[in-house]
């Protein structure tokens, strides 16, 4: 089963989503600031939500906050940065609940610091996007050799960096 993870680092990096995948994990949130950065904003920028939105574990795929009522998913992110990355991995907790036979979801990604909400709908193209999207995560998770590297602006902040350039 593809993970939220997953769908990320696909719209991230392809050679990130290899590594994780074949279990090559240099993301330890004790060592990596920005993640550690990331769960604190997350765990204490709404201290009430958890009063009115209800977590979800659904094995492969976790979802921070959902609310059943409204049939919104939210997430909480620290900077619009990588923002369409946050949209993707959005989309693909919409197409798991629709999945689970749960439709008219929304969602909103949250950015505490900028004072930013950005809605995300999922639409019929991104419906047809997904099933392409899936694939190809597929076709690059059972690659046999890692995906050759490709320089991108974010490198010098990700985990896998040593991994990479030394």
């Amino acid at each position: 089963m593809i993970t939220g993870t997953q769908i990320a680092y696909y719209h991230l990096c392809h050679r990130k989503l290899w590594l994780q995948y074949n279990h090559i994990n240099m993301e330890n949130a004790t060592s990596n600031v920005h993640i550690a950065e990331g769960n604190f904003i997350d765990e204490t920028t709404y201290s009430q939500r958890a009063k009115k939105w209800t977590a979800l574990d659904l094995g492969h795929v976790k979802i921070d906050y959902f609310d059943p009522k409204n049939l919104i998913i939210k997430e909480v992110k620290k900077s619009t940065k990588l923002e369409h990355v946050h949209i993707a991995q959005v989309k693909y907790y919409i197409h798991v609940m629709e999945g689970r036979g749960v439709s008219g979801i929304t969602g909103l990604i949250e950015y505490p610091k900028s004072k930013k909400t950005t809605e995300v709908l999922y639409t019929d193209d991104d419906r047809s996007d997904m099933v392409k999207w899936l694939q190809e995560i597929h076709r690059i998770c059972a690659l046999e050799e890692c995906p050759t590297l490709i320089k991108k602006t974010y490198c010098r902040s990700c985990a896998y960096r040593d991994f990479c350039f030394i």
